[in-house]
């Protein structure tokens, strides 16, 4: 098996609209409806797929939670940049700037969290 890279990720939410909303104007990622109404948030080319609780698509996690995730998403943009418009938007940034580990490399980031609680890590590379 030759592994290429990572399509899609499923988060399970409490409300699907909140986490559009959330996701697209204050991460960036664009919001799509795809196959019979399901809703997803786009970057690049990879997607989060949205379940609700209650009402998650089959096949899905053996115990689905809202607030269960933990992401790194990357960024062009300076720290400083990313730490305004959270700031615009409202975000508490819950640690951070920090450096870390990142797949390819270190990475400057900041920690928040997503209206589920979901641990999101925005981060740029250091080059």
């Amino acid at each position: 098996m030759n592994l290429n890279s990572i399509d899609h990720i499923v988060l399970t939410v409490a409300s699907i609209d909140v986490t559009v909303a959330f996701y697209k104007d204050v991460l960036g990622f664009e919001a799509l409806t795809f196959g019979e109404g399901k809703q997803a948030v786009r970057c690049g080319s990879q997607k989060i797929n949205l379940h609700e609780v209650g009402a998650e698509f089959l096949p899905h996690a053996k115990n689905p939670t809202a607030g269960s995730g933990d992401i790194c998403l990357i960024y062009d943009e300076s720290i400083e940049k990313i730490i305004e418009h959270l700031a615009v938007h409202q975000v508490e940034i819950e640690e951070g700037p920090v450096v870390r580990t990142g797949a390819v490399g270190s990475i400057e980031s900041v920690y928040i969290r997503d209206p589920d609680g979901n641990l999101i890590e925005l981060s740029i590379y250091i080059r």
